[in-house]
């Protein structure tokens, strides 16, 4: 028999480890996996202090800095830097300014000033002093897709709407104006909407991380009341992101005056013959139509044109008067004050606010007073027939079909009635003349 020899005490030791070794796992084996128990959390301290504060009304920015005890160097560079960027004398009260101290040391670490929800300031410490840099809020681009019923009004419809619980309050008054911006011209929200009335629109947003809106504009929207479905699909014929608005025979949705000087306003009184005067207390003509709103809301120019008048005039106080192509003139009366920039020859745009609702002239309240004259006779501006926009140009035809569709499909997918494809019957040369400049 041959008895194996051992070269060396390392290889008995080599033989006896792995013995032991093949002991450990095959017991390790046995036993299962070890427990292992809960582990203590880490607490970190963060590694700056934040500190809010809001400017006041009458504050400086440099005083804000002198309050939380920085020194006259910091001071002097803090507000170089921040000149480099934005004017401090234009802070306006309530913006929020972020001081940021190191934790360990009372040391400024660095400044956030909000400047918008948009834009940010912040000022940083280097080697050289103090640094500055605009943060820019990141912003994602969706689509709104949102349909309902009217209960009450369309404010209450949308402001309460669940599938828009995630925007802000004034996200939601903002899409109620722009619903009624582009349906002004067929339904008079204040007055004509009834229960069960439908609507569906789509919206392209830019969106905040917070949720906000920094933009949006409507894709294509829907409105039906009392069983009239009135359709509005947006189209730039121009490419320069401005576009507006057509019906689905590409007819212009819009009018050359809106019906209105003031979104969503209440008719405090209308056009009439024979007027009980609510100051003077007898009969006389009413030639225009009252809007109640409070004192401040701004009034927006029916129209594109050139003001002819802007001052004081008797009854009607602060009046304004802009004339517009082919005879027409819009007057507004009872202002507060008028918008900055406007005075006799300033041309204005259909939509810009020209001024704000007051209580001068003889008033009971506060209200503006809206006239429409044309060469010079006074007319109901909510009875008369308004001059259309132009329809989708002929040049532009094809390219306007192919959206419109894509945006029709987008609204189909909503609940809703069913949308009969007519512009597909309809040719460009027979929009040319849709445009009805009489008026009367």
């Amino acid at each position: 028999m041959t008895i194996p020899r051992i070269s060396s005490p390392l290889a008995l030791f080599g033989l006896a480890g792995a013995l032991v070794v093949a002991l450990i796992v095959g017991s390790l084996a046995a036993s299962g996996p070890p427990e292992v128990g809960p582990l203590e959390p880490v607490h970190a301290a963060p590694a700056e202090r934040l500190q809010t504060v809001e400017l006041k009304w009458g504050q400086t920015f440099g005083e804000v800095l002198e309050g939380a005890n920085i020194g006259w160097s910091d001071q002097n560079s803090l507000l170089l830097a921040f000149r480099e960027q934005a004017n401090p004398r234009s802070m306006k009260d309530g913006t929020r300014i972020t001081l940021r101290w190191f934790q360990e040391v009372e040391e400024l670490r660095g400044i956030d000033v909000t400047l918008s929800a948009d834009e940010t300031v912040r000022l940083l410490r280097d080697e050289a002093g103090w640094s500055s840099d605009v943060v820019r809020t990141p912003i994602v681009v969706d689509t709104l897709l949102i349909s309902g019923s009217i209960e009450y009004t369309l404010s209450d419809a949308i402001t309460e709407l669940g599938d828009l619980s995630g925007t802000t309050w004034g996200d939601r008054v903002e899409i109620v104006d722009k619903l009624d911006k582009v349906f002004q011209w067929q339904v008079d929200f204040s007055r004509q909407v009834q229960k069960g009335d439908t609507y569906r629109f789509t919206m392209e947003r830019e969106v905040r991380p917070d949720g906000s809106m920094r933009s949006g504009h409507l894709i294509a929207a829907e409105f039906v009341n009392s069983g009239m479905p009135y359709r509005a699909i947006w189209f730039d014929p121009n490419k320069d992101g401005v576009g507006t608005f057509y019906d689905e025979d590409g007819k212009s949705v819009r009018r050359a005056f809106l019906m209105k000087p003031i979104p969503l306003s209440r008719i405090s009184s209308g056009y009439s013959n024979a007027r009980l005067h609510p100051v003077h207390n007898f009969v006389r003509a009413h030639r225009g139509v009252d809007f109640a709103a409070p004192v401040g809301t701004p009034i927006e120019a029916t129209s594109d044109g050139v003001i002819i008048f802007a001052d004081y005039k008797g009854e009607l106080g602060n009046l304004i008067e802009l004339r517009a192509p082919n005879g027409w003139v819009s007057r507004y009366g009872h202002m507060k004050s008028f918008a900055r920039g406007i005075r006799v020859g300033s041309r204005v745009k259909q939509g810009q606010i020209v001024g704000y609702v007051g209580t001068t002239g003889a008033v009971t309240g506060p209200h503006v007073h809206y006239e429409l004259r044309r060469n010079g006779a006074a007319l109901d501006p909510l009875s008369i027939k308004l001059p259309a926009g132009d329809p989708v140009p002929t040049s532009d035809w094809g390219r306007w079909a192919l959206e419109a569709e894509e945006r029709l499909l987008l609204l189909e997918t909503l609940p809703g009635p069913p949308i009969f494809r007519a512009a597909e019957d309809v040719t460009p040369d027979s929009l040319a003349n849709v445009s009805d400049s009489s008026g009367d």
